[in-house]
Formats: C-alpha cells, sequence, structure tokens
C-alpha cells in the first residue's frame, strides 16, 4: 500500500487540478473551500475533491506535503497554488484564469 504522501503526490500528478478541501466540492464544509470550490466552479473547472475531513492520515499529510498549515489546497497539474485567500486574490487579479488558460485546463 502506498504510504500518504506517495498518494498525495500520485493524485496531484495524475489530475489536472485537485482540491484537498473539508467536505466536497459538492457539500464543502466550510467556508474557505466553499469559497474556492465557487470560484473554480465560476471558472468552469472540474476539480477532484479530496474530502481530508474523512481521513486523518490525509489531513495531516497534505499539510507536510506542502508544508502549509491550513486547507483548503489547490493544485493545478501538479502545482500548489495555495489556499483560500491566494486563489481568491490570483482569481480578482485575474492571474487564476491566465493560469488555467497556460496549462490548456479552460
Amino acid at each position: 500500500m502506498l504510504d500518504i504522501q506517495s498518494k498525495i503526490k500520485e493524485l496531484v500528478e495524475t489530475n489536472d487540478v485537485v482540491l484537498f478541501m473539508k467536505g466536497t466540492p459538492e457539500f464543502p464544509q466550510c467556508g474557505f473551500s466553499s469559497t474556492v470550490v465557487q470560484i473554480l466552479n465560476h471558472l468552469g473547472v472540474k476539480c477532484l475533491g479530496i474530502n481530508i475531513l474523512e481521513d486523518q492520515d490525509m489531513r495531516q499529510g497534505i499539510k507536510d506535503y506542502t508544508n502549509w498549515p491550513t486547507l483548503p489546497q489547490l493544485y493545478i497539474k501538479g502545482e500548489f497554488i495555495g489556499g483560500c485567500d491566494i486563489v481568491k486574490e490570483m482569481f480578482q487579479a485575474g492571474e487564476l484564469q491566465t493560469m488555467l488558460a497556460e496549462k490548456q485546463i479552460v
């Protein structure tokens, strides 16, 4: 069985957009996760949502993987983008849309 770091690495490298979040994209369970999902939905971006509330190893593992203490965490084409505040700022500045276009996601 894969250790949690290998599992995370595989998830972010084999999916275009991955969101480690509280809840699911269909039912976010915190305001920050909900905000990121709303931004992605607005841009027409489908993401793989990983509900860290269901898996304590994943919850701690993703924090260790990025050395980033908070959730949600957004990955695009294997690259860690950031949490809610960073995603929101990038969206408002148009940077997120540019990145998604450059990576041929939208």
